[in-house]
């Protein structure tokens, strides 16, 4: 099943186990003069809603970026590279305001997942999931595997 094509509400399972085992991502936004900028974090995954958590400083420069322009992308790669198994994931998605719902219960999952964080400094961050495009060649050389949230329509 190619990326662009599928477009619906379950996560596939081997996404889902992939994005478990890892913990760290690479995250990019863009600035208002459409100059991209990068940063890696450690995160954690809400399976269920398809959100990654991440702590960061408001600080930062990339948190003043994403304050203005939420839509990110990114990358998950294996905490363990291993050049015969291809494996890595890119997604898409938008940062939620800390006061949207999808983001109310996002630090108790960061901290269970993370617990020394607590000690240091800084907001948690919640990534809505828009779409991934992974790739596994465990599963055949190539496979490519791809989700997309749905889309609902208003009435």
């Amino acid at each position: 099943m190619s990326a662009g094509k599928n477009n619906q509400s379950i996560m596939n399972e081997n996404i889902i186990k992939f994005i478990s085992q890892q913990t760290c991502a690479t995250v990019s936004c863009v600035d208002a003069t459409n100059k991209p900028y990068s940063f890696s974090c450690f995160y954690a995954f809400n399976e269920k809603e398809g959100l990654l958590y991440y702590k960061s400083s408001l600080e930062t420069k990339h948190s003043q970026i994403i304050l203005e322009h939420p839509f990110v992308a990114g990358t998950i790669l294996p905490d363990k590279l291993n050049k015969i198994r291809i494996r890595g994931l890119q997604f898409e998605g938008e940062v939620l305001p800390v006061t949207h719902p999808d983001a109310k219960n996002a630090a108790d999952i960061y901290y269970h997942t993370h617990p020394l964080a607590m000690a240091i400094g800084g907001e948690v961050w919640t990534i809505k999931v828009n779409s991934i495009k992974y790739t596994d060649s465990s599963l055949g050389f190539g496979k490519k595997v791809g989700w997309r949230r749905e889309v609902k329509e208003l009435v």
